[in-house]
């Protein structure tokens, strides 16, 4: 076959370290239209990014030139530098280690960008922690409390 074709929506979560919540409402649109050209400079296609102030859900159409974790390593250093540069937050700022990834049907994503534009109605309800166990719960992702995202003290 001459030509790839694939179709792979992937649905990403991440926090700043300590899940310090630093990601200010004042400037957060301008961060995920910052990752969103991350995304695309890498040839992926973001279909919704929002988040709240301690992390960041992004629905992203997947091309397959590209590892999802070497993805996840650039649009997080290259946030950090922007958020740094911009003098953005008072503390040193730096992304938790790791990520969840989930993937979709194409016939689900509606229901997921609108789950992912609905953050803030949605954290009315539930914390970002039991919000993630859940995520890994219903994908049946095995996982080491250890490192999952802990309660903040």
């Amino acid at each position: 076959m001459a030509n790839t074709y694939t179709q792979i929506h992937i649905h990403a979560v991440f926090a700043p370290k300590y899940r310090d919540a630093v990601l200010d409402r004042e400037w957060r649109p301008d961060l995920f239209r910052y990752i969103t050209g991350i995304v695309q400079n890498y040839d992926h296609k973001m279909l919704q990014i929002n988040g709240m102030y301690d992390h960041v859900h992004m629905l992203f159409g997947m091309r397959p030139a590209q590892s999802l974790s070497k993805l996840m390593q650039q649009v997080k250093e290259d946030s950090t530098n922007w958020i740094k540069e911009n003098g953005l937050v008072k503390c040193r700022f730096n992304w938790q280690l790791g990520y969840g990834a989930f993937s979709y049907s194409r016939s689900q994503v509606p229901q997921v960008i609108k789950y992912i534009q609905e953050q803030e109605k949605h954290h009315k309800k539930k914390t970002f922690l039991e919000e993630y166990e859940e995520m890994l719960n219903a994908f049946e992702v095995e996982y080491d409390e250890r490192y999952v995202f802990k309660p903040l003290v």
